[in-house]
């Protein structure tokens, strides 16, 4: 059920000190400044999937800045997915800017300061995504953001219509499908900042992100495969075993830590989800991957301090 919170209520004096409250409780630490005085308007309109929020807004001429006082205060590490609906947004982050309107999309992380500039009336779609989310699909993404995504690639256009399709549809459709479709976005998401990376600079950093990110794509769409293998791995993307496991270990992982971590998450959404009742746990644990039934129990409650069949009948988030 979405959330809306606005400013009509409110006294025109007061609108944008509880504008400021509103943007900060429904995203982080934020400071808006705006030369609109009594005819300052605003409105949010947000839906929980999961840990990602979706959140339409809506507002009028304004200045909004993350300043490293508020970063300094927050434990909270984001990134936000910007999806121009109308009007014209100039986003300022790591020396870069980007200028977006209605079709195109930009990031910006809450880690690092930034600022937004709105001149007129507008419209966002805003996914706000726990940063590591996006980071265990494709590294560092760090050089992307202000970096507006144009409407005019073609798979571009296509994250900003698949997210803008799923805001509109989640409350429409039960919670575990609402998470599959989460899951589509957020490997859209890793393809376009991987292939942005592709077409720029060539250099070292690039190129180790890029594969990395290939490296990781293999890996998820081949967990249901049992022999999944860092040497089938790292053929399949041209590089050697020694190679991929230096890239893994770049994130703090191993190929075996990781394989594994990805299986026992789909696992447990398998057993969260009605559509899957029927199935027999050894089934599911099978089906992703796993050989043996008795280990995935056992990994499975070092995990999640539950075992597959308690999960199953009390999940929890």
């Amino acid at each position: 059920m979405a959330v809306v919170l606005d400013t009509r209520t409110s006294a025109p004096d007061r609108r944008l000190a509880v504008w400021q409250d509103i943007v900060c409780d429904t995203f982080v630490g934020l400071d808006c400044r705006s030369d609109m005085h009594d005819g300052f308007w605003g409105s949010v309109s947000q839906t929980m999937i999961g840990p990602v929020s979706s959140t339409r807004v809506d507002s009028c001429a304004q200045r909004v800045l993350r300043t490293p006082s508020r970063i300094a205060r927050a434990s909270d590490d984001f990134v936000l997915v910007a999806l121009g609906n109308s009007g014209v947004n100039g986003v300022f982050q790591d020396g870069r800017e980007a200028v977006v309107s209605a079709g195109q999309f930009v990031i910006y992380d809450t880690t690092r300061p930034y600022e937004l500039r709105f001149d007129d009336s507008f419209s966002q779609t805003i996914f706000q995504i726990p940063r590591k989310l996006l980071h265990q699909r494709v590294g560092s993404f760090d050089t992307l953001t202000a970096t507006t995504f144009q409407g005019d690639r073609p798979l571009e256009r296509l994250v900003h219509e698949f997210l803008l399709g799923i805001s509109k549809a989640v409350d429409q459709v039960d919670a575990a499908t609402a998470t599959r479709l989460l899951d589509q976005a957020l490997d859209l998401i890793a393809m376009a900042f991987a292939d942005r990376m592709h077409q720029r600079s060539a250099d070292l950093s690039f190129h180790r992100s890029a594969l990395l990110y290939r490296l990781k794509n293999y890996i998820l769409t081949h967990l249901r495969d049992p022999e999944l293998s860092m040497p089938r791995a790292a053929a399949a993307i041209g590089i050697s075993p020694r190679y991929a496991s230096d890239l893994m270990a770049a994130e703090q992982t191993s190929f075996r830590s990781y394989v594994q971590m990805q299986r026992l998450e789909r696992c447990k959404r398998d057993l969260s989800d009605p559509a899957h009742l029927a199935r027999h746990v050894s089934d599911i644990a099978f089906a992703w991957g796993f050989n043996d039934l008795a280990h995935f129990s056992r990994i499975f409650k070092q995990k999640f301090g539950a075992s597959p069949r308690e999960w199953r009948e009390h999940p929890t988030q």
